[in-house]
This record gives structure tokens, sequence and C-alpha cells, in this order.
């Protein structure tokens, strides 16, 4: 069985970050969401793994994974030339994949648990396809599926009466027959080969499509609320560890502090994670907050952020919270009357505050 991770979208949802970034490397507690992807398939036992990647990002993404020993797996790299779709992605891969049965995850989901146990059901009960479903309150924002039991019965890609509450989740399972399916479905409205009208296509001729009901959290980290729910997720499931050096500081809670970062008169309120190199000065760092490595916080506080690697922010009188900040962002403030910030900034950007 071999993996297809997505990694081609554009992320016009999180730009400006995207901007500069593919949107599969934005990092949740501190790691980017892509690899939680291919840590759950190397989990599952899948070592032979399909990257989909775009001719913008690609290079990037190539360099931020490599060939996958890092992982335990081997990373194939295929570029999708235009993102014309998930069955579009599937086609796309087909000389990859072969004949073998695949899941296809797509790179900027987090699914909490892992796919094993999936990957097991999948393979046992021989499936045609599997599909990941979980109820939302906006069903009619999804991909929608009515269920006869654990069994298949209809899609519908954002309908605007669902006739269900459950929606896909991007993490998938096929068997080949998928291949012709996409083949043989046309373009939706919006011009793309949907996934959906492929899997639609199997049911219709008699193939048997399962479904599993995620219990646990699932997310797609495309919107910039999205990231900040992953990253307080993350967080509440690491386990306290410091290997900086503490001056005159205090940490509560569950809070991990990476080799040579400094806390200097500061409090950490976990969970928090500090990066490498970081370091944090006369400065308070509040719950469900990830500081990359490199940063410099000093004299401010930050909370239930994500600080990308090289961001310096100093000299603030009001608590910067619920922001994305993206790579050597500078954010400080001149002598004048203080404001709230809300923030999502991209790379190498400077913000001074009136």
């Amino acid at each position: 069985m071999k993996g297809l991770i997505l990694s081609g979208g554009r992320g016009t949802r999180l730009r400006p970050i995207t901007h500069t970034s593919a949107k599969q490397l934005v990092p949740v507690a501190n790691k980017p969401v892509l690899f939680y992807a291919i840590e759950s398939l190397a989990q599952a036992g899948i070592d032979d793994i399909g990257m989909i990647i775009a001719p913008e990002t690609g290079e990037e993404i190539r360099a931020a994974v490599g060939d996958g020993t890092r992982f335990g797996v081997r990373v194939t790299y295929i570029v999708q030339d235009e993102p014309a779709g998930l069955a579009h992605a599937v086609l796309t891969a087909e000389a990859f994949l072969g004949a073998d049965s695949f899941v296809m995850y797509l790179g900027d989901n987090l699914l909490q648990g892992g796919i094993s146990e999936l990957v097991e059901r999948f393979r046992a009960n021989e499936p045609d396809a599997l599909i990941l479903l979980t109820a939302v309150a906006d069903p009619q924002s999804y991909g929608v599926a009515e269920l006869d039991g654990d069994r298949v019965v209809a899609l519908a890609e954002k309908p605007a009466q669902p006739r269900s509450n459950l929606a896909l989740v991007g993490v998938y399972m096929f068997t080949a027959a998928v291949h012709d399916a996409a083949r043989a479905i046309t373009p939706s409205a919006r011009g793309e080969l949907e996934i959906t009208d492929a899997i639609q296509h199997l049911i219709d001729a008699g193939l048997r499509v399962e479904s599993h009901i995620v219990r646990g959290w699932w997310k797609d980290t495309g919107r910039l609320e999205d990231v900040l729910e992953a990253n307080r997720l993350i967080l509440d499931t690491i386990e306290p560890r410091c290997d900086g050096e503490l001056e005159d500081s205090q940490l509560d809670g569950r809070v991990i502090v990476e080799g040579g970062a400094q806390l200097i008169r500061s409090t950490v309120r976990g969970p928090a994670i500090i990066g490498s190199g970081a370091r944090i000065v006369d400065a308070y760092i509040g719950p469900y907050t990830a500081i990359g490595e490199g940063c410099t916080i000093e004299r401010a506080e930050v909370e239930h952020s994500i600080l990308l690697s090289g961001c310096h922010v100093h000299d603030l009188d009001v608590r910067i919270e619920s922001s994305l900040l993206g790579r050597n962002v500078t954010v400080s403030r001149q002598a004048q009357q203080p404001r709230a910030y809300r923030l999502m900034v991209g790379d190498n950007s400077e913000i001074a505050a009136p």
C-alpha cells in the first residue's frame, strides 16, 4: 500500500503568509503541518509516498522534506501543473501509484490519533474506497456523505440542502479502481475534477465505499483560526521539557524549552513551546503559544499565537494574541498611546505600532 500526500494548493486563505511560503509548511507547535501527515503514514507502516507539489512551492517542500529518510519513508515528488482538483491529482500520480491501493492525505490536514487502525481495517475489509467523515455545523461548506449503515450511498459537494451533517475529512483510502472513476468524470462548475464525483462514480458502478466517522478532532489548517486551533490541540498533548537556560524565570504547566533558548526574568505559562535559540527577556508568554527558533521577545506579552523563526517583538504595552507572524517579522511600539493588535503578518515584514 502506498501513500499520496497532496501539497500543491496555493493557500489563498492564509495570505500574506503563503505569498512567500507553502501553506503545508506553516508550523503547528513548531513543526510544519506537512510533517504530521508524513509521520501519520509512516506510523501506519506506509513507507512509499508520492508527494504532489506545485511548480511555485515545490522546491521549498523538497528542501524541507528531502528524500524522506528522516521520517523513515521514501518520497517521490510529482508535479501537478495546475490545481485542477483532487481527482486530477490522483490521475497525475497514476504512474507512481500503479495498481496499488493507497492512502490519500491532504498535506494541510491534521487528524487526531493517526490512521494505523483505519489502514488495518481497509486491508481487512477490502472495500474499493474508505472515506473519513466528521459531523460539522455547516455541512453546506463541505463535501457531504449520505450513509446506509457505514456504507456510503451518495455524496454531494457543498450542497445547498445537505442530506446529512457528515463532511469529508481530508484522508481517503482507495484501490486502483479510483483511476478509472477519475477519468470518467467531467470538471465541476469551478473547473476541477472533484474527488466527491469520482467516489460517487464508484458508488454508481456498484463498488463498495465504506465510511468511518472520526470521533476525535480533525483540522483543515487553511485559515488563521484553524491554524491557531490546531496549534492549541497539539500543544495540549506535549510533555514538559527544558533544555534551554533559565535566569530568574518561571515555567508554569506544560512547557517545552528547546536547547539554546534563553529565558531572562520572564514567565512562560503552558502549554507552550519555545524554539531553539529563542531569547525571551522581561516578557510573558501565555498559553497556546509557539515561539519559533531564533525569535526574540523583549518587554512584551504574547498569548495564543504562533511566531515563525526569526521574529522580533519588543516594547509593547498591549498583549499580542490570536496572531500568526511570519518569518523575520518585527513588531515594536513607538512612544505613543498603545492600541490592541490582532495580526497575520507575512515574512520579512516590520510593524512599528503607534
